[in-house]
């Protein structure tokens, strides 16, 4: 007795190839549950975290931050026109202004608008970036 195997070549032709989907799906939740389970995640509980530099960031004695805006031309502090402290499309910018007042920064028309506190005039709020 011969085997048959151009009938059995015609068949395998014949079929398609498939995946079956749910043996893939049940493995693929179980390596997610395994990834979920096996995590560990931290809690961010600090009070200060809305983006300003942190002391410890900074290395000596920083009275200043510098601020670099792509193409920045026109610095406004308390409406006082200071963009002539720009340098390399950046300004520096005072802690305490940092921490105590505003900063706007608008990419798309180049420009930063500065609110700062009362007691600091706009010569003091921003300052030539020293290089």
């Amino acid at each position: 007795m011969a085997i048959d195997t151009h009938s059995y070549r015609r068949k395998l032709r014949g079929k398609k190839a498939g995946i079956n989907l749910i043996p893939l799906i049940d493995v693929i939740f179980t390596i997610l549950i395994f990834l979920m389970v096996t995590s560990s995640f931290q809690a961010v509980s600090d009070s200060n975290a809305g983006g300003k530099p942190q002391i410890s960031q900074s290395i000596g004695n920083s009275e200043y931050y510098l601020i670099p805006v792509a193409g920045l031309k026109i610095v406004i502090v308390n409406g006082v026109d200071m963009s002539r402290d720009i340098r390399n499309s950046a300004i520096a910018v005072h802690t305490r202004v940092i921490d105590e007042g505003e900063i706007i920064i608008r990419p798309k028309e180049s420009s930063i608008i500065i609110t700062s506190p009362a007691d600091i005039p706009p010569e003091k709020a921003v300052s030539i970036p020293q290089t």
